[in-house]
């Protein structure tokens, strides 16, 4: 079980831990990592004061928080800095659509999109700047990945509602600020419109002069109809994986995990996701990530995440379904399940590559007369660790 825990570890170096630790001194001692520097004395006292802050609110309510936008054919409520301010570097949006709704043609100049389908069926369309192009069904468990700049399009598959989560990995990305092909069209002059497709002039001038963002049209079905030029080739990229299917697996005492990185799926090169199941009373290990933002959404129960932010710093928030978490980068932290019934997550880390240290990992990769010392604990306690599970226990 611990070997097939540590395919998800990689080491990393622990030497940016120091700076902060050898900051601890506060008043008129300055720390000599921060002379060294060579900051004035003022400059070092403000350096150390930033340091002491107190920690930020870490959790939101992403499905009640606010009212976000709400039409015929869908609705879509997002998490970012303007909501969210400590979440800097991962945005997310929950999003509905009805049977004959559609996300419409877009793309976004500053993001990649991530999503897991949480509910129903979406068919999406992508263009890819080598020319090709794709069209993959989605079920409930299935991942999609866009890079950057990528146009796409979002379609609810089915006669049932789909229900999705997005995630971006810019946490100062906006759904509503994206780049609509309606509203491009609509600004742009009908003469010019006409000479570029084809098309009358009239056609363009009768557009509503602002964003579709979520249309209605005819329910989409299976199989999906042939694009209006055949001959465009079908992209060799995936944009696909079945993540509730396929993902990585590891079974823990307490609970479990299924992991994707760019590993597992190639074109995922800015993220990494996890599904994550707590049980009643279990917790999810004390540990760090040395390499990523942890961005969170509850599926369902409800629990506890507590943060170290250095300097005594912790900080321990309740959060339930349809609410998000923001762990920064190198902060400690552990997950609680406080409820009834299983606690399930889904995890993000804006790094395609995932990287964890856990504490107990730590502790026992040293002497034991090194953490008696460290502790006041005796040698036979420090032994002892060794016997106590890791992950979700």
């Amino acid at each position: 079980m611990e070997n097939s825990r540590r395919k998800f570890l990689t080491t990393a170096s622990l030497s940016s831990i120091g700076l902060v630790a050898a900051a601890a001194s506060i008043g008129t001692f300055i720390p000599e990592n921060l002379k060294a520097k060579g900051l004035s004395p003022a400059l070092a006292k403000k350096t150390i004061a930033k340091v002491q802050e107190p920690l930020e609110d870490f959790v939101y309510d992403i499905e009640n928080g606010s009212t976000g936008y709400k039409s015929e054919g869908g609705s879509a409520k997002e998490a970012t800095v303007e909501e969210f301010p400590v979440s800097q570097s991962i945005a997310g949006v929950s999003m509905y659509l009805q049977p004959g709704a559609f996300r419409e043609m877009h793309w976004h100049s500053i993001a990649a999109e991530w999503a897991y389908i949480l509910d129903g069926q979406v068919r999406t369309t992508v263009i890819i700047p080598d020319g090709t192009t794709s069209t993959d069904d989605f079920e409930k468990g299935d991942i999609w990945y866009f890079p950057k700049g990528h146009g796409h399009m979002l379609q609810c598959l089915g006669d049932k509602p789909c229900h999705f989560l997005l995630g971006f990995d810019n946490g100062h990305f906006s759904e509503f600020g994206t780049f609509s092909i309606t509203d491009w069209v609509s600004h742009i002059s009908p003469d010019i419109m006409a000479r570029n497709t084809g098309l009358p002039a009239s056609l363009f001038a009768n557009l509503p002069k602002k964003e579709l963002y979520i249309g209605v049209g005819k329910i989409a079905v299976e199989p999906r109809p042939k694009n209006i030029n055949p001959a465009i080739p079908y992209s060799n990229s995936s944009h696909k994986f079945r993540m509730a299917k396929d993902g990585v697996y590891q079974q823990f005492k307490g609970g479990s995990v299924k992991l994707v990185s760019s590993l597992e799926f190639p074109i995922q090169q800015t993220i990494t996701s996890m599904l994550m199941e707590i049980e009643p009373g279990a917790m999810r290990e004390l540990h760090w990530h040395p390499n990523a933002d942890e961005w969170q959404y509850v599926m369902e129960g409800k629990g506890e995440v507590s943060i170290f932010g250095s300097h005594g710093r912790v900080k321990t928030m309740p959060y339930s379904k349809g609410m998000v978490a923001f762990i920064k980068q190198g902060y400690g932290h552990y997950i609680e399940n406080t409820g009834t019934e299983t606690l399930k997550l889904i995890v993000l880390f804006n790094s395609p590559i995932y990287q964890e240290l856990s504490l107990n990992d730590w502790m026992t990769s040293n002497p034991p007369q090194l953490i008696a010392d460290h502790f006041g604990m005796t040698l036979e306690q420090a032994n002892s660790l060794i016997n106590h599970k890791n992950g979700i226990y």
